[in-house]
Parts: structure tokens; sequence; C-alpha cells
């Protein structure tokens, strides 16, 4: 009668291993791979709205020189660098007027000079594509997963002009 039990017993621990190799640690994988993935989407979503926030608290330069040189000092920690910074990945500033006859929103050109009083538009859009998450999938030899392109638009707040001393900050 004892013996039994001790085969049960034996029997039952090999079921655990094989289950958990089988099963739990290859779904405890996937819950660690989908919340860094889930992490850096939510950093992206957030690091575009900062963009987008900077973009519209400083003056207007042609291209948007001071916001692209902002956000790729800023880029979050967890999210792949060197994407960013060897041009991979896509960062775009648009600025907008407001078409005074039809309402619309309108690409924005000024020929008053970067930072300057006299170009200051009324809306911006930061957009942020072609970047991959490597981070975890680079250790288990798959391909990387394509972001959605992230984007935000917010109206121009003051565009870090004082119209009074006549100066904007860059």
């Amino acid at each position: 009668m004892a013996r039994c039990k001790k085969r049960q017993g034996g029997q039952a621990s090999l079921e655990y291993v094989v289950s958990s190799a089988g099963v739990l640690l290859p779904v405890t994988f996937m819950l660690v791979f989908t919340a860094q993935i889930l992490w850096t989407w939510h950093s992206g979503v957030e690091w575009t709205r900062e963009g987008a926030r900077y973009a519209a608290t400083h003056c207007y330069q042609n291209g948007g020189g001071n916001v692209l040189t902002w956000m790729r000092t800023h880029v979050p920690v967890h999210m792949d660098q060197q994407e960013f910074a060897s041009g991979t990945a896509d960062i775009q500033v648009s600025y907008y007027s407001r078409n005074a006859e039809t309402g619309l929103l309108e690409e924005f050109a000024c020929d008053g000079g970067d930072c300057s009083t006299e170009c200051v538009p009324d809306a911006v859009t930061i957009r942020v594509s072609g970047y991959e998450y490597r981070t975890f999938l680079n250790y288990l030899g798959l391909p990387p997963v394509q972001m959605p392109n992230f984007m935000t638009s917010m109206p121009i707040e003051s565009a870090g002009c004082d119209p009074e001393a006549g100066t904007c900050q860059p």
C-alpha cells in the first residue's frame, strides 16, 4: 500500500514539472512580453503628447528643428533610443494656421523668420512613425513588432512669445 502512494507522489511531481514547462512558463513569458509592449505603446503616446505640448509653448521654427531636437533628447528610456537617433523611426512636426474665410486648418508658412513674434501658427501636429519594438524579441530571435503611428495635435498656446518684449523662446 505504501508503495502506491510513493508512485503517485512521484507521478504528481512529474506532471507538475511538465505542465509548468509546457504551460505556465510560456503563459508567464507571454504576459511579460504583452506588458512590455503595452508599456512601450503608452510611453510612445505620452511622449508624442509631450512633444506637442513643447511645440505649443515654444517658438515656431521652419521644419520644427527645436521640437525635433527636444524630442530626440527626451525619448523614454525603455523605448529604443537608437531608432530615433539613427532615423529608422521618424518624427514629423507640422504647423497649421486657420483660414479666416473657411475656418479650416492649412499648412502654416511665414516669411518673418524663425522665433519671431510675426510667425505664430494656430496649431501643431506631432507624428511619430516607423517605430519597431525590438527589446525583448531580440533574445528570442523573433522579428520586431511594428508599433502604430503616434499622432497628437494641439492648439498653439503662446509659442513661447512675449509680444510686449518682442521675443520668443526657442
